[in-house]
């Protein structure tokens, strides 16, 4: 069984210029123990896809299960019994800290809220802090006393307090320095070894995706549209979106940069307010043909695991591609 099902969630806001569809008809399954990297330009509907799983967002249509039990219509009161099992770290750590609160205040409120006594609130403090590397003094002192590492070290000690098997991480590295950066992703894939957590992975930095994804879904203007091991994507991606996003990602190697011919989509992003008509990408897609203004493509497989929302297939044009390889030891 999922640890996580959404089946074909849309989430629609009412604006001034009319209905914006920021996620329209997505589906996806996390396993236990495993990470989903969620990918795409600003603004394709990555983070709103993120808080509507989490249910801070309201849901237009589809269906949310979280390890088989239906949370998509339930009430805030029937929600308290599923936090603990999915929280969330947001991307900037300071603004998601009480800058009044003590830090052991603040990692050890859900513990409060869920009714743990004194004494066992402070152990379990001590524990996170321990678990997420900071001495246990800074339970005693205030967010603004740390660096961003540290204090996105305290969300995560926080998100981690009622122990959750699920972790949606919206962004959780990019407000941080590279060299942060690294440690702080290292601290993620170690819990995850440990306590066996999922995490949904947000983010727009692929090297990053890359080196703690299982999976990856690709997001262009609130739909998928690509789909699969992350092995496979990185080695031979399947959509021409896919394609311009790997490599516009920067490589190392002079030699692989001069020999990469670029996938560069043309044009500006459509306006969410209004998209194009079928494949929400012919407009600045450089394989585009007549059917893609009438067809919506349906993701289809393609093999090895992959899933791609394309009428053609362009795979082979990816092959002649030198793609962006990341370097291990800079996560070392």
């Amino acid at each position: 069984m999922s640890l996580l099902s959404v089946r074909d969630l849309h989430v629609d806001f009412a604006t001034p210029g009319g209905t914006l569809r920021a996620v329209d008809g997505v589906s996806l399954e996390i396993a236990p123990g495993e990470t989903l990297g969620l990918v795409g330009e600003s603004g394709c509907g990555k983070s709103t896809l993120g808080k509507a799983i989490m249910r801070l967002l309201p849901i237009t249509a589809g269906q949310i299960e979280v390890e088989g039990q239906d949370i998509t219509d339930l009430g805030r009161g029937a929600m308290r019994a599923v936090r603990p099992k999915v929280q969330m770290v947001f991307q900037d750590p300071f603004g998601s800290l009480n800058p009044r609160r003590r830090v052991g205040s603040l990692i050890g409120q859900p513990l409060s809220v869920a009714g743990y006594a004194r004494a066992e609130i402070r152990a379990r403090v001590e524990a996170l802090l321990d678990q997420v590397g900071l001495p246990q003094d800074a339970a005693e002192r205030y967010p603004h006393e740390f660096s961003g590492g540290q204090r996105q070290r305290i969300v995560i000690a926080r998100a981690l307090a009622l122990s959750p098997k699920l972790v949606v991480c919206d962004e959780p590295v990019s407000a941080l320095d590279v060299s942060v950066r690294a440690q702080v992703i290292n601290l993620f894939k170690d819990l995850q070894d440990r306590l066996g957590i999922a995490y949904l992975f947000i983010s727009h930095d692929l090297s990053v995706v890359e080196n703690v994804s299982d999976r990856l879904l690709v997001m262009y203007l609130g739909r998928v549209v690509e789909s699969g091991p992350t092995a496979e994507i990185w080695r031979r991606p399947a959509h021409p979106y896919t394609q311009a996003l790997l490599e516009s990602a920067p490589i190392a190697d002079p030699r692989l940069a001069r020999a990469r011919s670029r996938v560069v989509p043309q044009g500006e992003l459509p306006s969410p307010l209004n998209p194009p008509s079928g494949c929400a990408f012919r407009t600045r897609c450089p394989h585009a043909q007549p059917r893609c203004a009438t067809e919506r493509p349906l993701l289809r497989d393609v093999g090895a695991g992959q899933q791609v929302a394309c009428h053609f297939d362009i795979a082979a044009t990816s092959a002649a591609h030198p793609l962006p390889e990341t370097s291990e030891s800079a996560f070392a």
